[in-house]
């Protein structure tokens, strides 16, 4: 791939941040110095009577930008390379930052100045994304106490503190728990059945340890090759029992990395505020600002797909029972059997098993495909950039551009290590926005997996499952390099409805499981044969092998997490085990050993911003699968549809309700239907599923 160098110069005006000389111990000072310096410039803005938008929000534009300039780096790091360093400096910064946005978000003279300009002349001859923009800086004023009385304020800014703190240390007991554990095995009978992918990288684990033999972590790739492929029940049940008991009171840390009272805090603390404001609970609060009304219906939403899909679910269990047993299996399957079971049925119902798709799916030849498969649906293009400062020698950057302008880069970081908190994300670097001078600053993302790295010669080897966690993270990316709004409020995903911003995300999956385009990037990393006919119709074939069991799955998580947030009772508050327990009771298939604690590890609603709103990835699938619907009638790479797309959704951020953009795409509202078609359960859908979302 040919790559461009970036000069000196470009590099300034891309703002970007010089990773190889940020000094963590520095930056508290820095953030004083800058915190006090928006709060001045801030005050003598509003001592000026009836404020234009022009005098008003550029300015709060630039001085946030300063702020994640210096902010951003080291929030970054933390997820990235969460060293001692990096750590004590966020600890000690982020009480700052926080204590600094409740301030901003209670500042009663700035909301008024929105509250004027909404009521002003001017209001209406603001562009649509300036007109949304004060609408919703209003009423994020408004869900952050601004009406509040003085000593109510206090108690929320305690409260606002007191959350992030939990949450800070709810990620790095999950992240020290997870590095804590290993297993070191020198007899390769005890690793039986593990692909020569994951023994490979388990070598590299114990050389690196100055050990012979084999070394097993608990990074992702690692556990899900042990449940998958182990032939000894007790590696995969002492495996499963490792992962699924980080950070508790139970397992091989139990009580060392404890976030059991961590989360009954946060839990009881964002009921507090959620009633401060004026909700009920939590999950009202959190859905203010979603395309849902309210939680109950979210809890409609919610029952009534599993409604449709548990009957499918069960079938799908007890025909795994069924196999397990003919296999000499146990009776009844254990938790750390599932997998291991499901893949041997996987290979005789279909004559294909993961591992051998794998060589089909090298990352390079992957990464060049994706790129490949966005050209032809947006025309833009994505080259590698060289001379660009990362914090790690295996982070790449690059440029995405459009007719031979660049329209905005980031950077990949794919590859698990010490120090980097599990999972995928994207994050933002830069938004979109005119600067004071009146340049554009174009946006930069963080794209962040988690797969193995290379070993030796042998290129990485993506499962399907990684390619598809590929494609997700840059359909975000897309989202914020491809918005054409100008107002940083609301580019890219600013002001996008939560449970609408895995929109972008799910709906580039598709293309993971479309033969025109798995024909561009699924080749042989040793010869470059294109995947064979048959076995590319066995893969996709088996597209919704155990469909039913995984939503139920995706329902248990989203069940558990908004009742734990709607059903919190301050008199009397159950523990997060009970709620737990309740929702599988009532949705599960799959029986759970007592000592599991899933609830430890679960990131997303306690340190990741989806507290009450887990249930977007299934609300947004319904999205995504009904866009995609179109493109499926008018062709995947149809050129038009995908222009259609960047302009009435993809580009255009949050300057819109997320429902009226999506009928301004489609034409109507959303159903069901097609995700229920994707997942093969179209005929399981009943009439209160099939109700508009």
């Amino acid at each position: 791939m040919t790559a461009l160098c970036v000069t000196n110069d470009l590099q300034d005006v891309l703002l970007l941040p010089d990773f190889s000389s940020i000094a963590p111990a520095q930056l508290a000072a820095k953030l004083d110095k800058q915190l006090a310096h928006n709060q001045h410039e801030i005050d003598n803005l509003l001592n000026t009577k009836s404020l234009s938008y022009e005098q008003l929000v550029p300015t709060l534009e630039q001085l946030g930008d300063e702020l994640d300039r210096l902010w951003g780096p080291l929030s970054h790091l933390h997820g990235v390379s969460n060293k001692d360093d990096v750590r004590a400096a966020f600890d000690e910064c982020l009480p700052k930052l926080t204590a600094y946005a409740t301030q901003m978000g209670q500042n009663k003279a700035l909301y008024l100045a929105f509250v004027e300009l909404l009521d002003s002349q001017e209001f209406g001859h603001l562009s649509q994304p300036q007109q949304q923009f004060v609408k919703l800086q209003i009423k994020d004023f408004q869900l952050s106490g601004v009406g509040l009385s003085p000593q109510k304020k206090i108690e929320y800014g305690q409260l606002k503190q007191q959350m992030a703190e939990l949450s800070t240390r709810f990620s790095n007991n999950l992240m020290d728990a997870t590095q804590a554990w290993s297993k070191h095995v020198t007899d390769s009978d005890d690793v039986l059945g593990l692909p020569d992918s994951a023994l490979k990288q388990a070598k590299e684990n114990a050389k690196s340890k100055n050990l012979e033999g084999y070394l097993l972590k608990l990074d992702f790739s690692c556990y899900h090759a042990v449940m998958t492929f182990a032939a000894h029940t007790q590696l995969r049940q002492e495996i499963y029992q490792a992962f699924n008991t980080r950070a508790s009171d139970q397992g091989p840390h139990g009580g060392k990395f404890d976030n059991t009272q961590v989360m009954e805090e946060l839990v009881g603390l964002r009921h507090k505020m959620a009633c401060l404001v004026g909700f009920d609970h939590y999950s009202d609060y959190s859905v203010a600002t979603k395309m849902a009304d309210s939680g109950r219906a979210v809890e409609d939403f919610l029952l009534d797909l599993a409604k449709a899909c548990k009957p499918q679910a069960q079938i799908d269990m007890a025909q795994l029972q069924e196999f397990a047993t003919d296999q000499g299996g146990p009776s009844p399957l254990a938790a750390w059997d599932i997998a291991y079971y499901s893949e041997k049925l996987r290979q005789k119902r279909y004559d294909l098993s993961q591992e051998q798709l794998k060589p089909y799916f090298a990352l390079p030849q992957v990464q060049s495909g994706l790129f490949d498969v966005v050209k032809r649906i947006y025309g833009i293009q994505v080259t590698q950039v060289q001379g660009v400062s990362t914090w790690h020698e295996d982070v790449s950057f690059y440029q995405v551009a459009y007719l031979g302008k660049a329209i905005g880069y980031f950077y990949f970081d794919l590859f698990a290590r010490d120090q980097k908190r599990g999972g995928a994300w994207m994050d933002e670097c830069r938004n979109r926005q005119i600067k004071a001078s009146g340049q554009l600053q174009l946006p930069v993302a963080y794209l962040v997996c988690n797969f193995a790295p290379q070993v030796g010669d042998t290129p990485v080897l993506l499962t399907h499952g990684e390619v598809t966690t590929l494609f997700h993270e840059f359909g975000h990316g897309l989202h914020h390099m491809m918005t054409n709004i100008d107002v940083a409020g609301v580019a890219g995903i600013n002001g996008v409805a939560w449970d609408a911003v895995e929109l972008p995300s799910q709906f580039l999956e598709n293309w993971c499981w479309q033969e025109e385009s798995l024909r561009l990037f699924a080749k042989h990393y040793q010869t470059n044969a294109t995947l064979p006919e048959e076995m590319l119709q066995k893969m996709l074939a088996a597209k919704n092998f155990q469909s039913g069991m995984f939503v139920m799955r995706q329902l248990e998580f989203a069940l558990f997490d908004l009742r734990l947030h709607m059903n919190y009772n301050q008199d009397a508050p159950q523990s997060v085990q009970a709620v737990l327990d309740q929702v599988r009771e009532e949705v599960s298939v799959i029986k759970a050993p007592a000592w599991n604690r899933f609830q430890h590890g679960f990131a997303h609603i306690f340190a990741g911003g989806y507290a009450s709103g887990y249930y977007s990835y299934l609300w947004a699938e319904v999205l995504a699968a009904d866009v995609f619907s179109r493109f499926e009638e008018e062709g995947i790479f149809n050129p038009s549809t995908g222009a259609a797309l960047w302009k009435e959704i993809t580009g255009q951020g949050g300057s819109r309700d997320a429902m009226d953009l999506f009928v301004q795409f489609m034409g109507r509202k959303p159903n069901v239907h097609a995700l229920m078609r994707h997942k093969g359960l179209a005929n399981k859908v009943t009439q209160g599923a099939n109700n508009e979302s």
